[in-house]
């Protein structure tokens, strides 16, 4: 199980935001079983919300992502989603270098 770290930025993280977080990102692990951390940052920056992550997975690189969005919760789907296609990325790289 891996450990998810939630950092905010000019914004309070709320036990709704958290909890949404979490869900999103903790289906990492479906996708990699390496995973053993991921820090979130999520932040306000004038109008828009931004919401970052570094993946380190045990034995390999980092992997990191951000998106930008009007709101939190856009921004967190975007964040998984990127972080998603990268997981795959190197899950898929990793297999064809064995």
């Amino acid at each position: 199980m891996s450990t998810i770290q939630i950092t905010g930025r000019h914004v309070e993280i709320t036990q709704p935001i958290r909890d949404y977080v979490e869900k999103k990102l903790g289906k990492m692990e479906r996708h990699f079983d390496h995973v053993t951390q991921i820090h979130v940052i999520l932040s306000v920056e004038k109008t828009d919300h931004k919401a970052e992550a570094t993946v380190h997975a045990s034995g390999h690189a980092d992997l990191f992502a951000e998106a930008k969005e009007a709101n939190m919760y856009a921004a967190i789907d975007g964040l998984s989603e990127k972080l998603t296609r990268q997981i795959t990325k190197h899950k898929e790289k990793i297999q064809h270098t064995e």
